[in-house]
């Protein structure tokens, strides 16, 4: 049996644990990492990448429709989804190789084996090889959930999208969040016919008011069905494809189903019973402020904890672990005034406090605008660009800042560093405008 002695040990080759890897390594520490399917972890192999990949490719749709309006002609179009599926693989792969390199050129040790604990300080690879360690870091990130319903096996999550063989011509999908409404703008913009079921009232729960019926008019003007209040109770295979019966009596005979009803942290057979690492009540690893479990020598970082579950946010933690377990720097790590940027058709971008929030805490006044971009006027698109300022009325800090429309995602991150240094609503004034710009609505808001 072989035995390996590390000063740290950690489970899952992901944005954090990568990040993590690293920097310990930099700090002469013996570093080792199992990773039992891909390294680079879900936003790399089979979440943001491929996926912004996806609404890339979506997006030519648009492009293609809106030049006529600008004076091109363009002859008939098609989109293959096996080139795109080539082209996609090949840069996924690219992406992993780097990773990889990463590893390899900080003096890391890699396993692509499954890890589970031994004891807290022991860890036993799949193929019997035992690795001590004076700390062990969890970075085992999420997974996809689906409930549980006659016919759940014909069901695909966000882990089979990308790999689908064809594309189908119509899909199901189940879901009202951010995965699901993305995935539902991203298959209709190649040409799918998509039915959107939720079992709640309203799209994207947790997302400011005024984005989510802007998001939900926006979807269903390019074609998207969505029902709310319904939820699936089960489905067949046919000759045609799969028929899913819905909550309200109804059936719909689609290609494919999808389900993006959430995810779970990855803590499933991990051996976590041979240790004090204790769980919530949705399986994600419980820490302190400074991402330490019940025992002493193990931590956990990323969408393991289920905190706040984004790739940057990970990368962050893995920072901050680094500096407390060996820099001698205990740093907590910031989840406060986090940008978010949501790539459904039309794109969010959104930082700080939602409307609802910041009325729970102070008295506010709201600055918003509604406007059709130029482009959209050209081209004849209904589709507009919506903003959305809160600000505190005693202070004049801006408390949140919400977007809707085209380039939402790089307006928010800008705006972010602003309301991340405590800017005030006169500062955003002060600021000249850039023209002709969707940006300059930012600070000529009134």
């Amino acid at each position: 049996m072989k035995k390996i002695d590390f000063d740290l040990f950690i489970i899952g080759a992901g944005s954090g644990g990568v990040r993590a890897a690293r920097l310990a390594a930099s700090e002469g520490m013996k570093v080792g990492v199992a990773e039992e399917y891909r390294y680079g972890g879900t936003c790399v192999i089979r979440g943001c990448v491929p996926k912004k990949l996806m609404v890339n490719a979506a997006d030519f749709h648009d492009s293609l429709t809106d030049a006529k309006g600008f004076g091109w002609e363009i002859g008939s179009t098609s989109f293959s989804w096996e080139k795109f599926l080539s082209a996609k693989n090949k840069e996924i792969e690219r992406l992993e190789n780097i990773y990889c390199k990463i590893l390899q050129n900080s003096g890391v040790q890699t396993f692509g084996l499954r890890a589970k604990f031994l004891s807290p300080n022991s860890i036993e690879l799949s193929d019997g090889t035992i690795c001590y360690s004076k700390i062990i870091l969890i970075a085992t990130g999420g997974m996809p959930f689906i409930p549980n319903f006659t016919g759940k096996e014909y069901a695909v999550t966000s882990n089979e999208i990308f790999e689908l063989k064809s594309l189908p011509k119509r899909i199901l999908i189940v879901g009202g969040g951010y995965i699901a409404s993305e995935f539902a703008g991203i298959l209709n913009g190649m040409g799918v016919k998509v039915t959107q079921i939720y079992r709640g009232e309203k799209l994207l729960r947790g997302f400011d008011e005024d984005i989510r019926d802007i998001v939900s008019i926006s979807m269903r003007e390019r074609g998207i069905d969505i029902k709310c209040g319904v939820d699936v109770q089960e489905c067949k295979k046919d000759k045609s494809g799969l028929l899913v019966s819905l909550s309200n009596g109804s059936v719909i005979d689609t290609d494919c189903l999808f389900f993006a009803t959430g995810r779970k942290p990855n803590t499933f057979n991990l051996g976590l019973e041979k240790t004090a690492v204790a769980l919530d009540k949705e399986g994600a690893i419980k820490t302190n402020k400074f991402q330490r479990t019940n025992d002493l020598s193990i931590y956990a970082i990323g969408d393991v904890t289920n905190r706040l579950n984004l790739t940057p946010v990970a990368i962050r933690d893995a920072i901050a672990f680094v500096e407390t377990a060996f820099k001698n720097k205990p740093v907590t790590p910031d989840h406060e005034v986090v940008p978010t940027a949501v790539f459904t058709r039309p794109e969010i971008g959104t930082v700080g406090l939602t409307e609802a929030q910041a009325l729970l805490d102070y008295s506010i006044k709201i600055y918003k605008t509604t406007f059709k971009p130029l482009a959209n006027v050209i081209a004849g698109r209904t589709e507009v660009t919506f903003m959305k300022m809160i600000v505190d009325e005693e202070t004049r800090k801006v408390l949140g800042c919400h977007l809707v429309g085209p380039n939402s995602a790089e307006l928010i991150q800008l705006a972010a560093v602003a309301i991340k240094m405590g800017a005030r609503k006169e500062d955003f004034d002060k600021t000249c405008a850039v023209h002709p710009t969707a940006a300059e609505e930012l600070v000529t808001l009134n």
